[in-house]
C-alpha cells in the first residue's frame, strides 16, 4: 500500500463522528406513508383476528389448564397491535 493510499483510510475519529453526526436522513413522504399504513395496517389486522380468534376458542381456553385464560391473553392482543399502531403513528411523525 503506498503512503497516499494509507492517509485517505487513517481518518481521525473525531472526523467521523463528525460527519455522521452532520449527516442528516430524510425519507422521501411516500416512505414515510407507504411505512406508516403499514404499521397501522398489521396492527388493526393483529387486533381483529386476535380478538376474533381468542371468541373462537374461547372454551378450548376457559377449559385448559394455564392459568393465562382470556383477559391476559386479550391485553397481549391489545398490547400487541397497540404497539404496531404506535410505530405508525411515530414513522409518520418522526
Amino acid at each position: 500500500m503506498s503512503s497516499s493510499e494509507s492517509r485517505a483510510t487513517d481518518i481521525p475519529t473525531k472526523d467521523a463522528k463528525q460527519a455522521l453526526a452532520e449527516d442528516g436522513f430524510d425519507d422521501c413522504m411516500s416512505c414515510r406513508v407507504t411505512g406508516s399504513a403499514a404499521f397501522v395496517g398489521l396492527g388493526v389486522y393483529s387486533y381483529y383476528t386476535g380478538m376474533s380468534n381468542l371468541r373462537k376458542q374461547e372454551k378450548a381456553i376457559m377449559a385448559g389448564p394455564t392459568k393465562y385464560k382470556m383477559g391476559s391473553r386479550q391485553l397481549g392482543i391489545a398490547t400487541i397491535s397497540a404497539t404496531l399502531v404506535g410505530m405508525g403513528l411515530w414513522r409518520a411523525f418522526n
